[in-house]
């Protein structure tokens, strides 16, 4: 978890609609933290790989931690073929205030609790929608599910917008800015969280609707694996408050999110 300049998903891949679908039966990749600093560095290495290229500005974790972002990664065979960092809106705000202020704080107005979704890379040679879907919604789970924000904000290039109006639901809060972090033009989208609670609920689990049904939903967990997901995650909350509460010294390398964590991954 860390605090710092944020990076956007502005980057023009993936292209969700060109991405694999992915092998069918067990996943063989993994949703894990990106806490180690071995992991950090294979996750900025995969930044710099996905933006850099695209000639945006320099795209990387900040190094101090922080309580407001949590990074997750996936990984299979040891090697980082995905990420994305989960932002919480906190006093010292979101990324998104920078180019969209006023839109971000009508939402706060409105009693909205945001956050939003930054940092998405996936590597294009390995990369699936499985494992893109994976990333959004344990991203959702830790969102939603526990920390119990409702809104989701998300900064992306204007050309992928209907990327992610008909793959996710977003929908558009204002039109294209000059985001200056990475100086390129952003457009801000929003999703409630509601809405995807139900998509997870009608498509989640059945990857076999994917042929007909044009959203990256039928690649999500079902909501019994989503259950599963969420009782493993607050099973190692507890131990870990155990463990500062008896040691003052809790395990941080067991935040890990791995295969014994999370059903199917």
């Amino acid at each position: 978890m860390w605090r710092g300049q944020a990076g956007h998903m502005l980057v023009s891949d993936p292209r969700i609609d060109l991405l694999p679908d992915g092998a069918a039966g067990p996943r063989r990749f993994k949703i894990k933290a990106a806490e180690s600093d071995e992991r950090r560095g294979m996750v900025n290495g995969l930044l710099k790989s996905r933006y850099g290229w695209r000639g945006y500005r320099d795209v990387t974790l900040p190094t101090d931690s922080a309580v407001n972002k949590f990074t997750l990664s996936a990984v299979e065979d040891e090697v980082v073929i995905g990420t994305i960092t989960v932002s919480f809106d906190s006093p010292k705000r979101l990324s998104a205030d920078d180019a969209f202020g006023p839109e971000v704080t009508a939402l706060r107005s409105q009693g909205r609790r945001i956050c939003e979704f930054t940092k998405l890379a996936v590597d294009p040679t390995v990369g699936t929608k499985r494992v893109l879907a994976a990333l959004f919604h344990v991203a959702y789970i830790v969102a939603h599910r526990i920390r119990g924000f409702d809104t989701l904000l998300i900064e992306v290039n204007p050309r992928h917008v209907r990327y992610y109006e008909r793959m996710l639901g977003f929908t558009v809060l204002t039109g294209e800015r000059l985001n200056t972090s990475v100086n390129a033009p952003a457009v801000l989208l929003s999703a409630d969280f509601s809405f995807i609670v139900s998509q997870i609920g009608e498509f989640g689990g059945q990857p076999e609707r994917a042929a007909t049904e044009r959203s990256l939903y039928p690649m999500f967990f079902s909501m019994k694996e989503e259950a599963g997901i969420i009782s493993r995650m607050m099973a190692k909350q507890r131990l870990l408050e155990r463990r500062l509460v008896d040691t003052g010294h809790p395990d941080v390398a067991s935040t890990d999110f791995a295969a014994s964590n999370l059903l199917g991954i």
